[in-house]
C-alpha cells in the first residue's frame, strides 16, 4: 500500500453478473488466529494504516468515488471501536458515519429502505453505517420488533437494491463481526462496573445476550439470501479487538482501487510583519491549570 501499495486484482463493481443469486460457493478460509496482539506492534501497523486511509480519502475526493460501508454483527463484536479507529484520522466532510436511531413514528410509516437511502453517499463520501438496513434481517426478527412477513420480503428484495446501488456507482463493502460466546460474556460483564462503558450496557443488551442462537439463525438466513456475487459478506472474528480492527482495515484498503495521490512539496509561507500590532493588556479568562 502507499507508494508502493499494489494494483488490485478486481474493481468493487467488476463482479456484478446479474441480479440474483447467492455467493460463489467457494470454500471458506479457516477461522483465523484470535491471540491476542502486544500494543506496541498494533500503534506502529495502525499508524501506517492511518497513512492509507488519509491517501485513500484524497484518491476519493479527487475521483468522485462513492463508497458505502456496513457494519452489523454481535452485541460487544467491536463495531464502534473498529469504526473510531477508520475515522479518528480522516476528515468527517469525507467519512460520514450513518448510526439512525430507532425509527420516528414518521419513519415507521415510510418505505422500509427510505430513510437509509438517505444516507447513501454522494461522489467524494464514504458513508459508513453502525448498524444498517439489515435490523430487518437481525435485531427486529429476533426482537419481535417486525413480522416474519416482513423479514422474508426484506431479504427477497435487498439483493436487487444492492445490485442497483453497484450500478450507481457505489462501492459497497459489508462486513460482520464474529465474536465468541465467552468473549461476549467478558465484555459484557466488563461494561457493569466501568464507569465508561455503562452507557454501552441496554435493556436491549441484556435482553439479546439471552438469544445467542436466535440471531446465529437470523445471521445464517441473512448469509444465506445476501451473500451475493457483487455484494458479498465479509467476516472478521474479533475476539481481539486489536487484530480485528487491523485486519478490518488492511481488507477495506485492499478492496477499495484507489491509489495514492502524488503530493507537491509544501513549504510554510513567512509571516507578515507585525504592522504595529500591540498584544492587548485586557485581562484573559485562562481556564484552571491543574496539569
Amino acid at each position: 500500500m502507499g507508494k508502493g501499495k499494489k494494483k488490485h486484482q478486481h474493481d468493487a463493481t467488476s463482479a456484478v453478473s446479474r441480479p440474483a443469486g447467492s455467493s460463489t460457493g467457494s470454500a471458506p478460509p479457516a477461522r483465523p488466529s484470535t491471540g491476542k496482539m502486544k500494543n506496541k506492534p498494533y500503534e506502529a501497523e495502525m499508524e501506517r494504516l492511518h497513512g492509507e486511509l488519509v491517501a485513500l480519502q484524497e484518491w476519493v475526493k479527487s475521483s468522485g468515488a462513492k463508497i458505502c460501508i456496513v457494519f452489523e454483527g454481535r452485541d460487544t463484536a467491536g463495531k464502534g471501536g473498529a469504526i473510531k479507529r477508520i475515522t479518528e484520522r480522516v476528515s468527517p466532510r469525507v467519512f460520514r458515519i450513518a448510526a439512525l436511531p430507532a425509527p420516528t413514528p414518521r419513519e415507521a410509516t415510510q418505505m422500509y429502505m427510505q430513510r437509509y437511502v438517505a444516507h447513501f453517499p454522494a461522489a467524494g463520501e464514504v458513508v459508513i453505517f453502525d448498524r444498517s438496513w439489515y435490523n430487518r434481517a437481525g435485531v427486529e426478527p429476533v426482537m419481535g420488533f417486525c413480522t416474519q412477513e416482513q423479514t422474508t420480503e426484506f431479504l427477497e428484495n435487498i439483493p436487487g437494491l444492492e445490485w442497483q446501488m453497484i450500478h450507481s456507482g457505489i462501492i459497497l463493502i459489508k462486513y460482520w463481526l464474529e465474536v465468541s460466546p465467552d468473549e461476549q460474556t467478558k465484555r459484557l460483564k466488563g461494561r457493569i462496573n466501568d464507569p465508561r462503558k455503562i452507557w454501552k450496557l441496554s435493556d436491549m443488551d441484556l435482553l439479546s445476550y439471552s438469544r445467542w442462537y436466535d440471531y446465529s439463525r437470523a445471521r445464517d438466513a441473512m448469509f444465506a439470501a445476501t451473500d451475493t456475487d457483487w455484494a458479498p459478506w465479509h467476516v472478521a472474528v474479533t475476539d481481539d479487538k486489536k487484530r480485528g480492527r487491523l485486519n478490518i482495515i488492511s481488507h477495506l484498503l485492499d478492496t477499495v482501487p484507489y491509489e495514492p495521490l502524488e503530493h507537491p512539496d509544501i513549504k510554510l509561507p513567512r509571516r507578515g510583519r507585525a504592522g504595529g500590532y500591540v498584544e492587548s493588556d485586557r485581562p484573559k479568562k485562562y481556564i484552571p491549570t491543574p496539569f
